[in-house]
Order: structure tokens, then C-alpha cells, then sequence
């Protein structure tokens, strides 16, 4: 009797305090009209990539190089099917171009990748203004990215973003360090020109 009593309390104990401890979680994001005229409207356009977060470093090494990504987001050739273009600025300033083109998921803002059928992509939405999450998974890894419409976001994005992955076992960060697209916004200020662009390419 005393056993069941003692293994009943500590049973609340650990509810308790998995209630008190629990992770906030991301809120998916859900499409706009049954027919999908609105999504993905509202996230078409620029996109700056800013953090990621994974369980291991070894699925975030893919951006070890990486200065600072710009993507693009546009409806594709055919209906459910958006086009995405990113510019790659490498950290030895080399501009790489890259293109993929994702496939809607019916009923849902999850997304498939042309040519990998492996890999599923999920979105959803972020307290930071202007940004969005996405989590991408594939054969032997998985990750959360940080994206804004502002190449700057403000720094508490970035912290929010990191403790909740962490709360989430995902150990693992990675920030853009931006600093070759700086480094060519202040070169154009030097020569006195108007035009400058703080992202890649």
C-alpha cells in the first residue's frame, strides 16, 4: 500500500514538473482557404536566412561555409508548386546560385522537395517579426532554420529562437556571421554609391 502511494506521488511530481518545464512549441502554420489561393502568398518574396539549430553539429555542417544566403520565393510553372532561388555568399566571397522547386502538400503548409523525395519541410510561424521557421528532415538528419524578412532582426530573435531549440534537445546552433555582404555595403559607401545590398550575391 505504501509503495503504490509513494510511486502515485512521485508520478504527480514528475507531471508537475514536466507542465512547469514543457518547451514551448512553434505554432504550425495552416493554409489561409480551402483552395490555397492565399497561402503561399503571404510568403512569397525575400527571404534573408539567418540561424539554425540542430541535434548535432554534423547537420548543420552544410553551412559552415556560409556567409549569408538570400532566397527567393515564387509560384512555380504549375499549380501547388513554388520555385525557390537562393544566393549563396561563401565566407572566401565566392557567389554561388542554387534552385529548388517545392511541391504543396494538400491540406497543409508541409513541403516536398523536387528530386528528394527523402526530404519533408514544415513551417511555421515565429513571435519574431517578420520570421518564419522552417524544420527540414531527411535521411539521418533534421533541423530548424531561422528565416526574416530583414537581414537584421532584432537580437532577441535570435535568442528566443536558440532557447527553445535548445529546450528542444536541438543542441547544435549556427548563426550567419553576414560579414562579406557588410564588408560590400561599406566598400559602396566608401566610393560614394547609393545602391548597396547588406545580403548575398
Amino acid at each position: 500500500m505504501f509503495h503504490q502511494i509513494w510511486a502515485a506521488l512521485l508520478y504527480l511530481c514528475a507531471v508537475l514538473l514536466n507542465s512547469i518545464y514543457q518547451c514551448p512549441e512553434y505554432s504550425p502554420l495552416t493554409t489561409q482557404g480551402v483552395d490555397g489561393k492565399e497561402f503561399p502568398e503571404p510568403h512569397l518574396g525575400r527571404w534573408y536566412f539567418i540561424a539554425g539549430a540542430a541535434p548535432t553539429e554534423e547537420e548543420l555542417v552544410t553551412f559552415d561555409p556560409v556567409d549569408n544566403i538570400v532566397f527567393n520565393m515564387a509560384t512555380g510553372s504549375a499549380p501547388k508548386k513554388l520555385q525557390l532561388r537562393a544566393t549563396i555568399r561563401m565566407k572566401n566571397g565566392l557567389c554561388v546560385p542554387r534552385k529548388w522547386i517545392y511541391h504543396l502538400t494538400e491540406g497543409s503548409t508541409d513541403l516536398r522537395t523536387e528530386g528528394r523525395p527523402d526530404m519533408k519541410t514544415k513551417l511555421f510561424s515565429s513571435s519574431c517579426p517578420g520570421g518564419i521557421v522552417l524544420k527540414e528532415s531527411g535521411q539521418g538528419y533534421q533541423r530548424y532554420l531561422l528565416y526574416n524578412r530583414s537581414p537584421h532582426p532584432p537580437e532577441k530573435c535570435l535568442e528566443e529562437f536558440q532557447s527553445l531549440t535548445s529546450c528542444l534537445d536541438f543542441k547544435a546552433f549556427l548563426r550567419t556571421p553576414r560579414n562579406q555582404g557588410e564588408r560590400v555595403k561599406s566598400h559602396r559607401r566608401g566610393l560614394g554609391l547609393t545602391k548597396s545590398s547588406a545580403g548575398a550575391g
